[in-house]
């Protein structure tokens, strides 16, 4: 039997709109064009990054058509959002999905081709024009400032790995010749390294003590970048910016530091929620049930969202219990947890995360306090 383009039910015929679907990949776009006349979607290849072949399609179908209105859509991912921009500049209304609200086929083995990702990005889109809001996610698109903030917390993040990483290599090389309790992070560690000796009182030979010493000016240079990184955050923090002011105002509560007010201020408390239950659905720190029939159980936390945001979360937690005993939310812990330990004390800290980040949120977005929080002058 001969496959057939299915014909999707649009909403243009009603009212004239071009949808448009983008399915980016490396070396090409495949391209989706749904034609209001007939319903049916017109595919098209072109190279990557090729914007113009892209209007191109889209003004030819605006001709033959008779449409003025084009709605486009494109899934977030690798690619960022240089290509939302570029094409609202163009004067285009751009959607940009989340690739994890869009329903898939639950079958074992399901077909995936760029053509069927295609199809499945037209449903979704066109179900939200009609109405169906959980059809799928938009994503709120940062401005290209708000994006450029965010690397600064993000690569502080990745050299402090990469920082463990060198001195764990070192260690470890070290370690095969029965050297131990070394310090790689010392300046004076390679004149110190010279005259150690081999488990087996041997010196240390020549090619490890070269490659160690390669492996402490990588880790050198990885604490340079990361000096560099940690002066532009301070240097953000001194702004006088809505970001700059969000990040000293979080730094006012005991046990919030600068780091962490930076990472949670660039990575969340910025963008704009309309209530509480859209900054627990980011974080991923809401809970998931499942009910079906006489079946309820949980499932734990979502784990959607943003895990930057879901781990600083955690260990905010339980520094805020630590540093502020006295407010309205540690009491809430201790009276529910009490003298328990272990996962129901894990989980109930979760549960607090979700509550403190809300409070935070609340307080850089109104100024209003968290209950019992003590500040500084």
């Amino acid at each position: 039997m001969a496959h057939q383009t299915p014909v999707v039910p649009v909403a243009l015929r009603e009212g004239a709109t071009i949808y448009v679907a983008v399915e980016l990949s490396m070396s090409s776009w495949v391209i989706g064009l749904v034609d209001p006349r007939s319903g049916k979607i017109s595919r098209h290849q072109i190279p990557c990054g090729a914007i113009e072949r892209l209007m191109d399609l889209i003004e030819r179908m605006r001709k033959a058509c008779g449409c003025a209105r084009v709605v486009l859509c494109f899934e977030a991912g690798r690619d960022g959002f240089w290509l939302y921009r570029a094409l609202v500049q163009r004067g285009l209304e751009v959607l940009v999905l989340d690739p994890a609200s869009l329903p898939v086929d639950r079958r074992h083995r399901r077909a995936k081709t760029d053509g069927l990702d295609v199809e499945m990005l037209l449903r979704g889109v066109m179900a939200h024009e009609r109405g169906e809001p959980r059809a799928c996610s938009i994503v709120r698109v940062p401005t290209a400032e708000e994006e450029d903030i965010r690397r600064l917390p993000r690569e502080r993040e990745r050299l402090q790995r990469e920082c463990t990483a060198h001195s764990n290599r070192i260690k470890g090389v070290l370690a095969v010749q029965g050297v131990y309790h070394v310090s790689p992070l010392r300046p004076d560690f390679v004149e110190r390294l010279k005259e150690r000796r081999t488990g087996d009182d041997r010196p240390l030979p020549l090619h490890l003590l070269r490659e160690v010493e390669r492996e402490v000016e990588r880790l050198r240079q990885v604490q340079g970048a990361l000096k560099q990184v940690e002066k532009e955050m301070a240097d953000l923090r001194a702004l006088d910016s809505p970001i700059g002011r969000m990040i000293r105002m979080l730094m006012r509560f005991k046990g919030i530091g600068p780091v962490l007010a930076t990472v949670l201020v660039c990575e969340c408390l910025y963008k704009d929620f309309a209530n509480r239950g859209e900054i627990g659905s980011y974080s991923g720190l809401v809970p998931t049930p499942w009910r079906s029939g006489g079946i309820q159980r949980e499932q734990g936390i979502s784990k959607a969202g943003n895990a930057r945001v879901r781990t600083n979360m955690i260990e905010l937690t339980w520094l805020w219990l630590q540093w502020q005993p006295d407010s309205a939310l540690s009491k809430w812990f201790h009276q529910r947890v009490g003298p328990l330990k272990g996962r129901m004390r894990k989980i109930m800290a979760v549960a607090m995360a979700r509550k403190l980040l809300i409070a935070l949120w609340k307080f850089v977005t109104t100024g209003e306090e968290p209950e019992g929080a003590i500040l500084a002058a």
